[in-house]
């Protein structure tokens, strides 16, 4: 296939010259176009088809011309390849993008194999901050990376700036491929920065947040994903170890980014920048002296509250829990909105003690008790500033998820069940507030759930009377919450089929029209639904027949008339035969050439 490629000539334009290679969901070439006078270099993918039955390639297609009005809204951004062109050829699906000049960030990598420095804490600082903003607007896009690895890196030579290449296994981008992703599928060169949940087709944001992690502690350490061990109990990399010169701040975010459980990392890119932004100038690197293990705090806390043992970290992020990192002779503290780094000025035990419970009555809904608490800090100590800034947040996160609770509320109450489920992400990390909300959202998808079925009943009965455009206003009407993958695989059959039964429509039409039944082929045509690929003909046949139609009824009127008027001057004409007849053979004894006009009329007139 690869050699096969070379030298071919797509779309008139774009000619092969290299092979990048193959990956899960196509092959990747280099080509120059040929069209333009200076020949510049592109990315050709061509996409992997692995069903051509006609009904598969039609909704392949309309996936992939969908898929790339968002590849094109990534390309907006200054660090993403623009995407230059897409088009199908023989059956098959390419993209170009946007070649650019640089390397890959595996020429940069330390490994355990070549000799080359460590990065610095600075240098990996500033590369992930880089990333973090490319992933951040990839994220807000709605679309999740799912291959961030050093070969996907570019760091362009223009400006040194890092570009992140390769959207071809984005998601929610679905080519036909299985839910779960089976590891010989996988490029060699993926496995190791892929976390656990993409395996199983749960790919979440905090997927590619992971995979970033896993590329800083290659640089920190010189060792590949694969190098490095994971401990047997908690499935966490061992990753820091004496030779490690890192900083507490660092090396708690870098583990935070790759924890085990996906909902125990940072959630957004945004957080991991932010927690970057708050790491002192002055921190220097601290060498461990014990092996590097990372604990959830909430196992180590007293069991005190029972609302916050039901939960059972329910949804809850890292952040609002907290992490607590072990090491041999101080500790980091990660609370909601708190980065305090323990040195020689260790606060009493008193009052970290102080901050956890204080997070304790807050996710259970106790904001005054936990506000109490904080206050009761002293101003000496050095988690002082930050629990001061962690009062004012706590504030305004919790009159948010009091405000979005409400408008839930008022939409449970008004069955906006689709509104529920709306509001409902919206809700700050706060368990109190979530579990209320958590009620009032099974309530909606019970309701949501005996909606769906009905209208879904309803979209089969209208399919099979061929009746695909009400169908599909039922299926539409459908919550786009709902998680019923059916009611998107009939979505894209109906459409499909509503096309095909719209050209139908518009044959039958042709034969009437054909035949001068213009009145038939006027009804075919006004059942042709708007969004089809024949609507604009079906118009411009509509006037059409519709004005054959209305003259060929006025020349019908005119032929019918002028057979009307045939008709009586025939019956006229053979009257005045036969009483010309009457007059020959009668018994009258008057004589026809006796008698004057006006004679004759009145003897008419008798007879």
């Amino acid at each position: 296939m690869t050699h096969h490629m070379l030298g071919k000539v797509l779309y008139r334009r774009y000619q092969i010259v290299q092979s990048l290679g193959a990956g899960v969901f196509g092959q990747t070439y280099i080509a120059v176009d040929i069209d333009h006078p200076e020949n510049p270099k592109c990315v050709i993918k061509q996409l992997k088809v692995t069903n051509f039955h006609p009904s598969h390639l039609e909704t392949l297609r309309l996936r992939f011309l969908t898929e790339t009005q968002t590849l094109k809204q990534l390309g907006h951004h200054n660090q993403i390849p623009q995407l230059i062109a897409c088009f199908e050829e023989n059956e098959r699906f390419y993209l170009v993008q946007e070649f650019i000049e640089g390397h890959a960030l595996t020429a940069e990598l330390p490994t355990k194999h070549k000799l080359s420095y460590f990065w610095s804490e600075d240098e990996v600082i500033k590369f992930l901050s880089d990333v973090l903003s490319i992933l951040d607007f990839v994220h807000s896009n709605g679309v999740i990376h799912c291959d961030v690895k050093p070969e996907n890196l570019i760091r362009r030579a223009s400006d040194g700036k890092i570009v992140l290449i390769d959207f071809g296994s984005i998601q929610p981008v679905d080519f036909g491929t299985d839910t779960v992703l089976p590891i010989y599928r996988i490029p060699v060169t993926s496995l190791g920065y892929i976390p656990p949940e993409q395996f199983i087709g749960q790919t979440q944001l905090s997927s590619d947040i992971y995979a970033l992690g896993m590329i800083a502690i290659q640089a920190l350490t010189g060792l590949t994903p694969l190098q490095l061990q994971v401990d047997p109990r908690s499935n966490e990399i061992v990753w820091r170890t004496q030779e490690t010169q890192v900083s507490d701040y660092l090396a708690a975010i870098i583990s935070q980014m790759i924890r085990y459980n996906h909902k125990n990392r940072f959630q957004t890119a945004a957080s991991v920048y932010q927690a970057l932004q708050r790491i002192p100038k002055n921190a220097h690197p601290y060498t461990v002296e014990a092996e590097y293990t990372v604990i959830e705090t909430v196992d180590e806390l007293p069991k005190t509250n029972p609302k916050t043992d039901s939960q059972e970290k329910k949804n809850t992020s890292p952040l609002l829990t907290g992490v607590k990192v072990g090491l041999a002779a101080n500790s980091l503290v990660l609370g909601f909105g708190v980065y305090s780094l323990i040195h020689n000025n260790t606060p009493a035990p008193s009052e970290t003690e102080t901050l956890y419970k204080a997070t304790e009555d807050f996710q259970s809904g106790d904001l005054n008790g936990a506000i109490a608490r904080v206050k009761s800090i002293p101003s000496t100590s050095n988690v002082y500033p930050e629990a001061q800034a962690t009062i004012e947040e706590w504030q305004h996160q919790w009159q948010i998820a009091a405000e979005q609770y409400k408008t839930a509320e008022n939409a449970v109450s008004e069955g906006r069940w689709s509104d529920v489920l709306k509001v409902a992400p919206i809700v700050p990390d706060i368990l109190y507030w979530q579990s209320k909300t958590d009620r009032l959202v099974a309530q909606a998808n019970r309701h949501i759930e005996v909606t769906s079925k009905t209208l879904l009943a309803k979209a089969y009965e209208r399919a099979g009377a061929k009746d695909f455009n009400t169908a599909l206003d039922y299926l539409e009407q459908i919550p786009k919450n709902s998680t019923n993958t059916v009611v998107e695989q009939k979505i894209a059959e109906y459409t499909q089929k509503r096309h095909v039964r719209a050209a139908y429509l518009l044959q039958q039409a042709y034969q009437k029209a054909t035949n001068q039944e213009f009145e038939v082929a006027v009804k075919y045509l006004k059942q042709i639904p708007e969004d089809t690929s024949v609507y604009a003909t079906a118009q411009a046949k509509l006037i059409e027949y519709t004005h054959k139609q209305r003259v060929f009824a006025e020349s019908e009127v005119a032929m019918s008339t002028q057979v009307i008027n045939l008709n009586r001057n025939q019956t006229s004409t053979k009257k005045l035969d036969n009483t010309n007849d009457s007059f020959i053979n009668g018994a009258s004894v008057t004589r026809l050439q006796d008698l004057q006009p006006g004679d004759l009329m009145r003897e008419i007139n008798i007879r």
